[in-house]
């Protein structure tokens, strides 16, 4: 019979670590033990355990240092204190330090296998939770059609092996979902996936997002923090938007890649990290490069086997297996009762160009349920939440048929966003939520199309 269970016990008095373990292994679980909290944090960081069971006092570093440290370094085991000398204000600051529970010495062998039937019950309902997560598709990618088949088919090629893959495509085509399922059918699909938006973090705090820091490292760390790779060891870190990471911290992470280790910051030794890299961007590299705006060497580190996602308008017989996705999801997670599209309104679904591409069509299906009447959504409407711009494309592909094809793209988004605005009354974080941007892209993109969205805004007053 296999061991139901797999603890560490922590406890400098030798008779209890004796009759614990006893305990725990007469019900068919296995123990650890040791006898100080140096040892058993790394026994908890090269070991994978279901439950640690720690006394609070003990001689040198006490237990609920020991506890603060397993969270520092991200140990995901649940902590159990227990003490002889237990008060309450013990008790409340070992809970807020990420204790599952505090038990009081003499503590009777029901109490204890009660308490990890506790624990374990919690982490099959995670489990179940997660899986349920999967079968309501949150991380499922959905496809029919022959342009996502061969992507599809070279993810599963790739997904097996240790190659770096780049993601390439439009805002909202699934970059980070595509990075998710590569991890999910790999050999690390049991460690972690972790991402990091280089666009997102400040320049100044990306390098210790991505490697952490010591205390007192610099002004306001407070603590020793740890980074993304770190967090990511023996598993999968993701770093979108790429191409926006500033030069300098472009060759700190050519070392990384280079050598397997990262420094913290204010760290005096490297820290050896197992970690797989994916990488994605909107941009074109290969140009940033021509621009020194990325270092060459790192583009022919991350460049070593480029996935291009298809944008929505090149994938429209997706579109119909998409909506019925999306309608699933929206129904489930707002108890509401299935509603059917009709065929005209899948076909003005598919003619839609989706400049948001799988994000806006995701956050359409949303707003068309809602806007459903006689229980279905119907052409009639699809128009009403979509007039301005289909009429916009209309214009664009009539009075603009002369025009080259990359005129004619930035004179249909520029339509797009006009239409949106107007129909949002010119608040702008409604009109980006629309349209599936963030608002940062929106002001970016509308700069690009010569649209002056702020003077805009002072002309309609304060929206938003």
């Amino acid at each position: 019979m296999q061991p139901k269970a797999h603890l560490l016990i922590v406890d400098d008095e030798a008779n209890t670590l004796a009759s614990l373990s006893r305990a725990f292994r007469l019900a068919g679980h296995e123990a650890t033990v040791c006898d100080n909290a140096a040892k058993a944090l790394e026994l908890a960081k090269s070991q994978r355990f279901d439950l640690i069971l720690s006394d609070v006092v003990m001689p040198g570093k006490d237990g609920l240092s020991l506890l603060e440290e397993l969270k520092t370094q991200g140990v995901a085991a649940p902590v159990v204190m227990m003490s002889g000398q237990a008060h309450i204000e013990m008790a409340v600051r070992a809970t807020r330090l990420g204790a599952l529970d505090f038990l009081e010495k003499p503590i009777s062998t029901d109490k204890l296998l009660l308490t990890l039937e506790n624990v374990l019950k919690l982490q099959r309902l995670e489990s179940e939770n997660r899986q349920l997560r999967q079968r309501l598709g949150k991380h499922q990618i959905v496809w029919q059609g022959e342009a996502m088949r061969r992507v599809m088919a070279q993810l599963e090629r790739v997904a097996a092996s240790e190659t770096r893959v780049c993601i390439l495509g439009e805002t909202g085509t699934g970059k980070e979902l595509v990075a998710r399922t590569i991890h999910d059918r790999s050999s690390r699909a049991g460690g972690p996936f972790i991402t990091l938006n280089c666009a997102a973090v400040p320049a100044e705090l990306i390098e210790s997002e991505l490697f952490g820091h010591e205390k007192g490292s610099f002004t306001g760390a407070a603590g020793r923090h740890i980074g993304k790779f770190e967090q990511a060891d023996g598993g999968t870190i993701f770093l979108d938007e790429i191409g926006d990471m500033p030069l300098a911290m472009q060759a700190k992470l050519l070392r990384v890649l280079e050598e397997g280790e990262i420094e913290r910051i204010g760290g005096d030794k490297p820290v050896a990290v197992d970690v797989r890299v994916l990488v994605a961007t909107h941009r074109d590299l290969e140009s940033r490069v021509r621009e020194e705006k990325f270092r060459q060497d790192l583009f022919h580190r991350i460049y070593v086997f480029p996935l291009v996602l298809p944008p929505l308008r090149e994938r429209s017989e997706d579109i119909p297996a998409l909506v019925e996705h999306f309608a699933a999801q929206v129904c489930a997670q707002n108890g509401w009762k299935p509603v059917p599209f009709s065929t005209e309104a899948m076909e003005a679904l598919k003619a839609h160009p989706w400049p948001g591409n799988v994000r806006e069509l995701r956050n359409m299906v949303e707003r068309l349920m809602l806007l459903a009447t006689d229980g279905q959504v119907d052409l009639a409407t699809v128009q009403l939440a979509l007039p301005k711009t289909m009429a916009g494309a209309t214009l664009a592909a009539t009075a603009q048929a002369a025009s080259p094809l990359a005129d004619r793209v930035q004179s249909f988004e520029r339509e797009v966003i006009l239409a949106e605005l107007k129909r949002s009354h010119h608040n702008v974080s409604l009109a980006a939520k629309s349209l599936g941007l963030e608002r940062s892209h929106l002001y970016k993109k509308a700069e690009q199309l010569g649209i002056d969205l702020r003077a805009i805004r002072r002309e309609q007053g304060p929206q938003d």
